[in-house]
C-alpha cells in the first residue's frame, strides 16, 4: 500500500508538470525513477495482453501489464490535471512571472539531476546533448497554429501531445500550444469536463502512446546513455520556453461574430534590478530546492 500511495504521488507530479507549457511529465518520471518502468508497462499492451483478456485470465493480465503500478500513476496524473488546471488558469492570469520563474528553476535543476544518471560520457553523448538542446530550444520560436476542434485534428493532437508528454524536456502542453489547441484542451475542456473534446484527445493519446512506447523502450535498452544524453539536451533546451522575462505577442482576429486573441510567440528580455525580480529569483531558487527534494526522496525510496 505504501508503494501504491508513493506511485500516486509520482503520478501527481507528472500530471502537474504536463499542465505547464514547457514542462514535461517525462522529466518527473525520470527524476522519480519510474521512467523505464513506465514505458515498459505501456508497451506491454500487446497481443499477449489481448489474448489473456480474451481468456479472462485477469490475474495474469494484471501482472503482465503491471496494472497496480499503472493504475496508481494514472490516478495521480488524472487527479493532478483536473485540480491543477483550474489553479494554473488563475496563477497565469495574476502571477505569470512567478509561475515561469518557479518552473524555470525546477527544470534548471532537472538538467543536473537527469545528467547524473548517465553512466559514461562519450563523444556521441555530447553531440546528442547538443542536438537535443537545439531541437528543444528551436521549438520556442515556432508560431502556434489556429485552434481546431475537428475530430481528426483532435485525434492527432492527442497522439502527438501524449508522445511528447513522456519524453523528458518536450512538453505535451507546449506541443498543444503550438498546434493551437492548448487553451481548448487543457483549460476549457478540462475545467468544464467537455467530453466532446476530451474523448477524441484520449483516444489519440492511447493509440499514439502505445506505438511510441515500444519504440522508446527499445531505444532506451539499446542505447541507454546516449538516450539519456539526448533527453538531457531536450530538458536543457526547454529552458528557452520557460524564461520568465518575456512578453506575449498577441494576435487579434475575427472568429464568428466576435474577436479572439491568440499568443503567437514571445519577445524575450533581461530582468530589471527591482523588487519584483528579487521575488522571482527567490521563487526560482524554490523551484531548484523543490526538484532537489524530489530527487532526494526518490533516492531514499529506492534504498528503503
Amino acid at each position: 500500500m505504501r508503494n501504491y500511495i508513493l506511485n500516486i504521488f509520482k503520478g501527481a507530479l507528472m500530471g502537474a508538470a504536463n499542465v505547464i507549457p514547457g514542462v514535461s511529465g517525462g522529466t518527473m518520471a525520470l527524476l522519480t525513477g519510474i521512467f523505464e518502468r513506465l514505458i515498459n508497462a505501456i508497451k506491454s499492451f500487446d497481443l499477449h495482453a489481448l489474448k489473456l483478456a480474451s481468456k479472462f485470465q485477469f490475474k495474469e493480465l494484471c501482472r503482465h501489464i503491471d496494472l497496480p503500478f499503472l493504475s496508481a500513476i494514472g490516478i495521480g496524473v488524472l487527479a493532478s490535471i483536473l485540480t491543477f488546471a483550474r489553479v494554473l488558469d488563475y496563477l497565469f492570469e495574476h502571477h505569470a512571472l512567478h509561475v515561469w520563474a518557479f518552473f524555470f528553476g525546477l527544470i534548471l535543476a532537472s538538467v543536473y539531476f537527469v545528467a547524473k544518471k548517465i553512466g559514461r560520457i562519450h563523444t556521441s553523448g555530447i553531440l546528442l546533448f547538443l542536438l537535443g538542446s537545439a531541437i528543444a530550444a528551436s521549438i520556442a520560436f515556432l508560431t502556434p497554429a489556429e485552434e481546431n476542434a475537428s475530430l481528426p485534428y483532435l485525434l492527432i493532437c492527442g497522439a502527438v501531445a501524449m508522445c511528447s508528454m513522456i519524453l523528458p524536456g518536450l512538453s505535451g502542453s507546449y506541443v498543444l500550444l503550438l498546434m493551437g489547441n492548448y487553451q481548448l484542451v487543457m483549460i476549457k475542456s478540462v475545467s468544464n469536463f467537455d467530453l466532446g473534446v476530451l474523448i477524441p484527445i484520449g483516444i489519440g493519446s492511447v493509440a499514439g502512446l502505445a506505438a511510441f512506447a515500444r519504440l522508446l523502450a527499445w531505444i532506451f535498452k539499446k542505447f541507454h546513455d546516449q538516450t539519456l544524453a539526448l533527453l538531457t539536451g531536450f530538458i536543457f533546451g526547454s529552458l528557452s520556453i520557460l524564461w520568465p522575462w518575456k512578453d506575449a505577442i498577441i494576435q487579434t482576429f475575427e472568429k464568428g461574430d466576435g474577436l479572439k486573441e491568440k499568443v503567437i510567440g514571445y519577445t524575450y528580455s533581461l530582468p530589471e534590478l527591482n523588487a519584483e525580480t528579487a521575488i522571482a529569483g527567490a521563487i526560482m531558487v524554490a523551484g531548484i530546492i523543490a526538484i532537489a527534494g524530489v530527487e532526494t526522496a526518490a533516492n531514499k525510496m529506492k534504498t528503503d
